[in-house]
């Protein structure tokens, strides 16, 4: 996409016919920055104002305001995250007046913060059941599960098992459900993180939302 320097671009404004005010990226215009590389980018403006807001990373990086709302989120929710481990005592509103995130600006951010923190509490549990797995041959590493948050407040990870026998494609577990295999590996979760009936494929597995590896692996081979 070219790039027309900000003074040039307020100059045609100010001298075309008509709307004369409209501003912001073209419609349909991608982002100019890889996703994965946002994160990094976005940590500086947030460093130098917590107040900043969607638009302004939008302004700053060329990116859409979807995009910037998303990474300020996440960004958010997780130093909130980091806050609150240290300080137990604290709740989320109070971790985000420490770290000077306007109330207004953190609604989401203060629920997806609680979510962060029950990821990180069940990540023991998963990487164990990883391992099990592992070591019945069902997948080629060990690697814990990939944690997702398809809802501020839903926390599910998910498992490709590319072993060479495995008995799913792969496993999906949800913090409200517990384990259930998947008929995709690519695409294990369904939008949402709503549950997918029972039947061509997909299984619930053993019961409660954290059986013990064993268990688990029992349910998969029986």
């Amino acid at each position: 996409m070219e790039h027309w320097p900000r003074g040039i671009v307020h100059r045609f404004q100010n001298s075309r016919p008509g709307k004369a005010t409209v501003t912001g990226r073209p419609e349909g215009a991608g982002d100019q920055i890889p996703r994965d590389q946002l994160p990094a980018l976005t940590t500086p403006l947030l460093d130098a104002d917590p107040t900043i807001t969607a638009a302004a990373v939008t302004e700053e990086l060329g990116v859409h305001r979807d995009t910037a709302q998303d990474v300020l989120l996440r960004l958010r929710s997780d130093r909130m995250a980091d806050l609150m481990d240290t300080d137990p005592s604290l709740t989320p509103d109070q971790a985000a007046a420490a770290l000077g995130y306007p109330a207004g600006q953190v609604r989401r951010a203060t629920v997806r913060a609680q979510a962060v923190l029950r990821a990180r509490r069940a990540a023991p549990y998963l990487a164990d059941v990883a391992q099990a797995l592992h070591r019945q041959g069902w997948t080629t590493t060990a690697t814990a599960p990939t944690v997702h948050h398809p809802a501020d407040d839903v926390v599910t990870a998910t498992l490709t098992l590319d072993g060479p026998t495995p008995p799913a494609p792969a496993l999906v577990w949800d913090e409200r459900h517990g384990w259930r295999t998947a008929t995709s590996r690519r695409h294990p979760l369904t939008k949402g993180a709503a549950l997918p009936p029972e039947g061509d494929g997909i299984r619930y597995l053993a019961t409660g939302t954290t059986p013990p590896p064993d268990t688990l692996i029992t349910a998969l081979t029986s």
